[in-house]
């Protein structure tokens, strides 16, 4: 059974930093890269950074570009996003999901995390 489950969202202030974790099983982890997706209420979700399987190449929505870290650690099955100097506009429920490729269509996804930033 393919499991993707997300951790470490919250309540924080702006200016202050959360990281989510994204541990999956039930697939070759490894053969996946990782993406993180957002929704805010009454917004389309939108794509913020994804982790390629191969050479771990990163990408990122320039909306948080310097300041979100992607990073996956395959030992453990799971992939981080490190959101420093957050923002209200930040507000949102945060996805992960795998693909066989970043940019290639998402198989397995998370139910998501509430992350809520005050100003």
């Amino acid at each position: 059974e393919v499991q993707v489950v997300e951790s470490g969202g919250g309540l924080v202030q702006a200016g202050g930093s959360l990281r989510l974790s994204c541990t999956a099983s039930g697939f070759t982890f490894d053969d996946y890269a990782i993406g993180w997706f957002r929704q805010a209420p009454g917004k389309e979700r939108e794509g913020v950074s994804c982790i390629s399987s191969s050479d771990g190449s990163t990408y990122y929505a320039d909306s948080v570009k310097g300041r979100f870290t992607i990073s996956r650690d395959n030992a453990k099955n799971t992939v981080y996003l490190q959101m420093n100097t957050l923002k209200p506009e930040d507000t949102a429920v945060y996805f992960c999901a795998a693909a066989r490729g970043c940019g290639r269509p998402y198989d397995y996804w998370g139910q998501g995390t509430q992350v809520t930033v005050t100003s």
